[in-house]
């Protein structure tokens, strides 16, 4: 079986990285989406409402997983039996970070390779960050946001003002 690992901290989950999900489980048996904990960031969610946010979204994905973890990406990797991480790439500064995780993960686990997808040209710009930010304008996120979660992004959005 061909297990692939899609990891990130999803805070909120976009349709961007729904559209690298749905493109990369069609290349493998299974694809886990992994919310990594990132202690860099502040999340806007916890981490059970990530995962759940991303279950509810990719619910009609049979072979889509959804997971946490707060270990090394290479170590998870090694524990679920994945041979494949996934990372979406959507401008030239993502792929010098990027490429510099990928060679210490295979470091870590020589098991282990990156695939990258680009993003598709409409996602290009879209980022978590942009989202949270757009959100405190009241902006339509219907372009940004998968339609199931919009509704949860609002009530934290109000929350925190």
């Amino acid at each position: 079986m061909s297990i692939a690992i899609y990891p990130g901290s999803f805070d909120p989950i976009t349709k961007g990285h729904l559209n690298i999900i749905a493109r990369a489980a069609k290349s493998f048996d299974k694809l886990i989406v992994c919310v990594m904990v990132n202690g860099d960031k502040q999340p806007m969610f916890s981490l059970e409402e990530r995962v759940e946010m991303i279950r509810r979204v990719t619910a009609d994905m049979e072979n889509v997983e959804v997971d946490h973890s707060d270990a090394l990406l290479a170590e998870y990797a090694k524990a679920r039996g994945a041979r494949v991480i996934i990372k979406g790439l959507r401008a030239m500064s993502d792929f010098e970070r990027e490429f510099q995780m990928a060679i210490i993960n295979h470091k870590l686990n020589p098991g282990l390779d990156t695939m990258f997808l680009t993003a598709e040209h409409q996602f290009m710009y879209l980022s978590s960050s942009v989202v949270k930010e757009m959100g405190h304008y009241q902006v339509d996120l219907s372009d940004f946001l998968p339609q199931e979660i919009i509704p949860d992004f609002l009530a934290r959005i109000q929350e925190r003002n």
